[in-house]
């Protein structure tokens, strides 16, 4: 059984459409799908059908991110929101818009491959898993960033970034029965982290711990004869912290140079 598991990385997950590109063209294909923040989006889109022309529209949604659709707001209607809402400084109706057109009322149980995505539940303070209904709910609570976008209300209950609880979830795949697993991560986990030098380095290497640990534990603890596969991202550089989760220049730029390195890893791994 083979597993797809997507990360989180807000507008670096960018690089994960290359990696589903270069999947496809190597013939590669998934029977479960499972998906975190960022991740839930491009995981979502996988599911409904995975082939190329599927990968060709999830790069052209990430192409209409990058006009800002999503994150439209200047500084002043950012201040206005967040002293509205007192608690993030984005409404979600652009997201949610986006989502709704390509998800276009399906649900999740109604996908191609199976499919699933992971939010915080503020309530439980735990993980919780959406492996059923509406998928564009789902994917916008998992996407739901704390102090950007608002929490997400499902069922009664509220919904914040998957990233929180599970930014890699290669254990839920393990739990569902996979037996070859591969990994579409932004780059962060390719970079090892260093003790902060600066200030404002110690909140980020703190964050960037409590994001990776969980990844870290379950690839330490993989069963004997699981094969899982942690696909490059071609980038070196790939910030820690988001900071400018903004900016969207360099969207067609991360697609392609996570398309080659990952063409490139598959070609060999196929010959060795």
């Amino acid at each position: 059984m083979i597993a797809f598991v997507l990360g989180g990385g807000g507008m670096l997950g960018a690089v994960e459409v290359g990696m589903l590109r270069a999947l496809v063209e190597a013939d590669i294909q998934p029977d479960l799908i499972l998906g975190s923040s960022v991740g839930a989006i491009n995981g979502a889109a996988a599911a409904a059908s995975f082939d190329a022309d599927t990968v060709g529209q999830l790069a052209q949604m990430w192409e209409r991110l990058g006009h800002g659709s999503v994150f439209s707001e200047g500084l002043a209607g950012r201040v206005a929101t967040l002293a509205r809402t007192r608690t993030h400084v984005h409404g979600n109706s652009g997201l949610r818009s986006l989502l709704e057109e390509h998800a276009d009322g399906r649900l999740i149980e109604g996908l191609e491959v199976p499919f699933g995505c992971v939010a915080a539940c503020i309530e439980t303070a735990s993980a919780h898993w959406f492996e059923s209904g509406p998928v564009a709910d789902a994917v916008l609570a998992s996407c739901a960033v704390p102090g950007l976008l608002p929490p997400v209300a499902i069922g009664g209950r509220h919904y914040v970034d998957g990233g929180l609880v599970h930014s890699i979830p290669v254990g839920r795949a393990i739990a569902r029965g996979a037996t070859q697993v591969f990994v579409l991560q932004v780059g962060r986990v390719e970079r090892p982290l260093s003790p902060p030098r600066w200030p404002w380095d110690v909140a980020t290497v703190a964050f960037e711990i409590a994001r990776r640990h969980r990844f870290s534990e379950e690839m330490a603890a993989l069963p004997e004869g699981l094969d899982v596969t942690v696909l490059p991202s071609g980038d070196v550089s790939a910030p820690l912290a988001n900071l400018r989760y903004r900016s969207t220049s360099l969207v067609a730029a991360r697609i392609e140079t996570a398309y080659q390195a990952c063409t490139d890893f598959l070609a060999a791994r196929s010959r060795s």
